[in-house]
């Protein structure tokens, strides 16, 4: 891949992914100015398939396949993804290569119009609220089982939409980064801390996925790879793989990150898992320190709101746009310049979402793929329905089964000794699957790691999984039900 040539970027044939896929070659291209990029765009499966509802379909990476196929025969050099729709673990061979800064991960409160004012406490009794998010059900309704919940489906465009002009709905919670990154700040009507809602694993940032040997392609990405979001999600990204979580049930978390000294900083992760009606929760903290190889400085400006000011308990900002009064960091480089992704309401309009033929319950949305909702349904060891795979004829067992944890489980006998086994695929070359940030230090992200893990055993052994494993056999009967 010299510089003579062109660099060919995977994406899907939505506008939405082309929106994404050319905000992150203009950041390249801000850097190699050299460098020509052309994009190879191509559909997978779930963009073809409209007509059937997903699990129906029965084939993995439905929307991520071809892509891959492409990035290992050396197609194209690299795709973008959203993280939070990336599976802790990635297919053979492939790799994050980059994880640009993240937009502010919490979700927002979106009001009707005329509703000005309200929070989640004090909207009246029975209000609906609208997600089709099994993390945010469980939470609305542990937290404020005055409201009601409802599915909603669509992109952000069509889920505004309806909000606006249905009279269904009271309020929505959404992403704040996508309303962020479009553009449609004005549309929230409250930022949900930690206390109201936990957020996804991965949740506002954007992953940059090649090879995992293609080190000339992760060199070219390194300048836009971001210290602090690489430490962050890996941390969460290794809690919910240690978890195993991924599949349909409620598992959140909640990062913080601290500079403690000029090469050292605090990473302070909060998980929790819930039954779906959100009557059980496990939800702890820990924390660890851990240095970096060079000064830190913040992944955007710090006066954007970003979570270091937050830490600081700095009241009066507005105003500042100088880099060199930079309270953290005092720097006479050019202040940094908010981008945001030029997405019409055209290209929102045209939502896939609707076309399905049916209203899937509440909550179908989850990281990766759920191996329960594969082909043709069938019982294992009679403790909850899963799917099975009939491919080459034989059955894909619950993944459980993979390893001691299995009996364990089904005993309600829960050790943390029991579970190493599930992270021994990851190495000192990826970190659930991602590449280590030259900053960070292999060290580094091995504390990161650590800290997820260390988490996870510590809920596992307060019996999380016995609350996903029952969520995850309701919520499997739920849409059995619907499907059939």
């Amino acid at each position: 891949m010299s510089g003579d040539h062109k660099i060919l970027v995977g994406s899907r044939k939505s506008e939405l992914a082309l929106i994404q896929t050319r905000y992150v070659i203009s950041l390249l291209k801000d850097v190699h100015p050299e460098k020509e990029f052309d994009i190879v765009t191509m559909s997978t499966l779930g963009d073809k398939v409209l007509d059937i509802p997903l699990p129906k379909i029965g084939e993995k990476s439905l929307f991520t396949k071809e892509l891959e196929t492409a990035l290992i025969t050396d197609r194209v050099k690299f795709v973008v993804h959203s993280l939070k729709d990336l599976p802790t673990s990635l297919p053979e061979g492939m790799a994050i290569c980059a994880v640009l800064p993240r937009e502010d991960p919490r979700d927002a409160l979106v009001l009707q119009k005329d509703l000005s004012g309200y929070t989640l406490d004090t909207l009246p009794s029975g209000s609906v609220i609208g997600t089709s998010s099994l993390r945010r059900t469980a939470q609305l309704a542990k937290k404020y089982p005055h409201l009601k919940v409802e599915s909603i489906r669509g992109n952000l465009n069509t889920r505004l939409k309806k909000l606006d002009d249905l009279g269904k709905y009271q309020a929505i919670v959404l992403a704040a980064a996508g309303l962020i990154r479009i553009g449609w700040e004005d549309r929230i009507s409250k930022i949900l801390e930690q206390d109201d809602i936990l957020y996804a694993v991965g949740q506002g940032a954007l992953a940059v996925e090649c090879r995992a040997d293609d080190e000339e392609t992760i060199k070219l990405l390194e300048p836009l790879y971001d210290l602090q979001t690489a430490l962050q999600i890996t941390a969460e990204r290794s809690f919910l793989k240690t978890l195993g979580g991924g599949c349909s049930a409620p598992v959140a978390v909640y990062s913080e990150f601290k500079v403690e000294k000029a090469n050292e900083v605090r990473m302070i992760l909060t998980g929790a898992v819930w039954s779906l009606d959100g009557k059980e929760e496990i939800k702890e903290k820990d924390e660890l320190n851990t240095t970096v190889n060079k000064k830190l400085r913040c992944s955007t400006c710090p006066y954007n709101n970003n979570s270091l000011t937050r830490n600081l308990n700095i009241e009066d900002i507005e105003g500042i746009n100088d880099c060199s009064k930079c309270i953290l960091y005092p720097t006479n480089e050019p202040t940094p310049k908010r981008q945001k992704l030029d997405i019409s309401n055209e290209v929102l309009s045209d939502d896939p979402h609707n076309l399905g033929p049916i209203e899937l319950p509440v909550g179908v949305d989850f990281m990766g793929k759920c191996p329960y909702l594969e082909t043709g349904l069938v019982n294992i060891h009679d403790k909850f329905p899963i799917k099975s795979s009939t491919e080459n004829g034989s059955s894909l067992k619950c993944p459980f089964r993979n390893s001691t944890t299995a009996m364990h489980l089904m005993n309600n006998d829960i050790t943390v000794t029991n579970f190493v086994e599930i992270t021994k695929s990851d190495d000192d070359k990826l970190f659930c699957g991602i590449v280590p940030h030259k900053d960070a230090s292999v060290e580094g992200m091995k504390n990161a790691r650590k800290l997820g893990e260390r988490l996870a055993f510590n809920m596992i052994s307060k019996g999380a999984l016995n609350i996903m494993s029952k969520a995850q056999s309701i919520f499997t009967a739920q849409l059995l039900l619907v499907l059939l």
